[in-house]
């Protein structure tokens, strides 16, 4: 790891990294890593590496003697949640069900401590049974790593940044070797302390590998860039396709004639047809005892699916079942620590869905902010002309605000490649009751000139829901924003959910 104020040479820093093994190992065990076990695991470095304790104590760090970091091993996840192995790690892995998530991540400064952390996961599966992923890094030798004789300045942040693979005085890189990059405890943590010390996080990768959707979520919040190392493109945006260089301690858009897209930012020929409907759902609560939270979100998966949500958790992998009660004793616990809620929720193998929902306690009540994503086959159909029906009853029973449904030509497993993908198209704007009430109906009705809107409800307090077209024509947008405009002139307040 280059700690703060080190030179950083990514052009050789980063391409000798993917010469050599996975950085990340996974255990999987149908039994749960117990004491003896995750000891054994860690002596996978013999008797002179040291043990630390991190992030609250969920992380235990394999250092040397000098203070070198190896190997983090997190505490394990017990996945109760069918299907989440296979959706982060690859369709063609195969484990027992449920199943023990134990992660260990390799230090990049060092070539050996990814042998370790092959290691000490291949302990965990020999001793509980299971397998490892990737598969060919499992062994149970002991691995000896010398001290290296280098002075090791831990860095003044939280101890979470240690885990970083290089720290500069302005960013934080993490390398990623695996096929999606997950929103993990781990990773979370890393947002949220480099958001607090006003450094900007890359995440680099090569460019077969996708982000999840709350990965991507997560990162629009902050100052972070997702970096492609390509072995002829060089460096890139893989979500803008800029070229980028590395100057004065961070990555910037290589300009010096112009904005350039890297040729490996153009989408694969002969690939299309997969789509994604796309829902943002407001909703206000009034805070009292009797409050459950997540049915507004139960509600639209039930309508789109035909079945609730099969899991949530705050960090993927999603290792719980679904449960509303569960949910909101967190949001009530943590509105007492006056801090936000935020949690991952998926679906059944057999239909891809996968949401975001972020609850905080604001002077209007109790909001949630609802991201909810459902992917389609090229030979299936996005069920659209559900949305009027799940927006009236998002309105009677869910104290809805706003809710905007769009449509775009995606992969249907939901994940975030390293290429172009054309943006969404607007299908559906529904404001609820408050939200007509405070705007005047009569004014909201006419929004859009040659096109009523639909009237959820009752008379005296209506939803209104306003169609935008099949989420084919792009001048859906240009309704969308007259219906914006014309709102924001009578009320001053906009369409669009905050």
């Amino acid at each position: 790891m280059v700690t703060a104020g080190a030179r950083f040479k990514p052009s050789r820093s980063l391409r000798t990294e993917s010469k050599h093994m996975s950085q990340d190992v996974i255990a999987l065990t149908p039994r749960m890593p117990d004491t003896k076990s995750l000891l054994a695991a860690l002596h996978a470095g013999g008797p002179d590496l040291r043990v630390n304790r991190a992030g609250g104590g969920a992380v235990a760090q394999l250092c040397t003697d000098d203070g070198q970091l190896l190997v983090s091993v997190e505490a394990p996840r017990y996945l109760q949640v069918p299907g989440e192995a296979e959706r982060l790690l690859g369709a063609g892995l195969r484990t027992e069900e449920p199943v023990w998530w134990t992660e260990v991540r390799a230090s990049t400064a060092i070539a050996k401590a990814r042998l370790l952390a092959g290691s000490v996961a291949g302990r965990l599966t020999a001793l509980l049974g299971g397998t490892t992923w990737p598969p060919e890094v499992a062994q149970t030798d002991v691995v000896t790593v010398p001290p290296t004789g280098a002075e090791t300045v831990p860095p003044a942040d939280v101890d979470v940044l240690t885990d970083a693979d290089v720290l500069t005085d302005k960013s934080v890189i993490v390398i990623y070797d695996r096929p999606v990059v997950a929103a993990t405890t781990w990773l979370t943590e890393v947002v949220r302390t480099v958001a607090q010390d006003r450094r900007e996080l890359y995440l680099v990768t090569s460019p077969n590998t996708r982000l999840s959707l709350p990965t991507r979520t997560v990162l629009e919040r902050m100052p972070a860039r997702w970096v492609v190392r390509h072995p002829e493109n060089g460096y890139y945006d893989a979500l803008s396709g800029a070229i980028l260089r590395w100057h004065d301690g961070r990555f910037t858009p290589a300009a010096d004639n112009g904005l350039r897209i890297a040729d490996a930012f153009q989408p694969p020929l002969g690939k299309g047809g997969e789509r994604q409907l796309l829902l943002s759902i407001r909703t206000i609560y009034p805070a009292h005892e009797h409050l459950v939270l997540g049915g507004a979100l139960e509600d639209a998966w039930q309508t789109l699916t035909g079945s609730p949500p099969a899991g949530w958790a705050t960090a993927e992998p999603v290792n719980v079942p679904w449960s509303p009660r569960q949910l909101t004793d967190l949001a009530r616990s943590r509105a007492r620590q006056a801090q936000p809620t935020w949690a991952v929720a998926v679906g059944t193998v057999d239909r891809p869905a996968i949401a975001t929902l972020r609850i905080a306690h604001t002077r209007e009540g109790v909001e949630e902010h609802i991201t909810l994503a459902l992917g389609y086959a090229a030979d299936e159909r996005a069920p659209i002309e559900l949305l009027p029906r799940l927006a009236g009853s998002l309105a009677a029973r869910h104290n809805l605000a706003t809710m905007i449904s769009e449509l775009r030509v995606a992969r249907a497993d939901l994940t975030i490649p390293a290429h172009y993908e054309p943006p969404s198209i607007p299908v559906s704007l529904t404001l609820g009751p408050d939200a007509v009430a405070d705007l005047d109906i009569s004014h909201a009705r006419n929004a859009l000139p040659d096109n009523t809107p639909t009237q959820l409800g009752p008379a005296a307090r209506p939803a209104l829901h306003y169609p935008l077209g099949d989420g084919t024509d792009p001048a859906a947008w240009k309704r969308l924003r007259h219906i914006d405009e014309h709102l924001k002139c009578g009320s001053g307040t906009g369409a669009r959910p905050s």
